[in-house]
């Protein structure tokens, strides 16, 4: 567990061991952790703490899309799974993401630079095929535009995206 016990108790002192406050407890804890997941050590840690059952924690964390119960990479790529990105040409940009990637949809890569995801519609509609990258939404999405947004990420010398 790279995230210490007093990192986790900060945060549910602030929420006050409150089990109503259990998703931003979950996203507070997430935020300490590099790999951008709560492990099953921490979960149980923070169930036992705020007075949940081990299965109503899991039930949320494995229902709400933003909390993660596995490693992602330090670039975490969502693909958006709604039917206008679909139609707009998005099979294309997952191909695109596979190839330079060298990962699947679920992965990590090996030098844990880069993870790739599904992800419900976040409201890009408008400049569809969209992803979402450690938050950050990139639009009108080509294979050649997909090549520079990965080429920058990886800290190459491309300067616009």
């Amino acid at each position: 567990m790279n995230i210490n016990e007093k990192q986790i108790n900060e945060i549910l002192i602030k929420f006050e061991y409150n089990s109503d406050s259990l998703i931003p407890i979950l996203r507070e804890v997430q935020k300490l952790n590099d790999e951008k997941y709560i492990s099953r050590e921490v979960a149980i840690y923070i169930a036992d703490e705020i007075n949940v059952t081990h299965s109503r924690i899991y039930e949320v964390m494995t229902f709400f899309d933003a909390i993660n119960t596995e490693p992602k990479g330090r670039n975490h790529i969502q693909i958006c799974e709604s039917s206008v990105c679909k139609i707009n040409g998005m099979d294309s940009i997952e191909e695109c993401l596979v190839n330079e990637l060298k990962i699947n949809v679920g992965e990590v890569t090996k030098d844990k630079e880069f993870s790739l995801d599904y992800t419900p519609c976040f409201g890009a509609c408008d400049v569809a095929p969209a992803l979402r990258i450690n938050k950050k939404v990139y639009g009108n999405l080509t294979p050649d535009k997909i090549k520079v947004i990965i080429e920058k990420l990886r800290g190459d010398t491309i300067e616009s995206v």
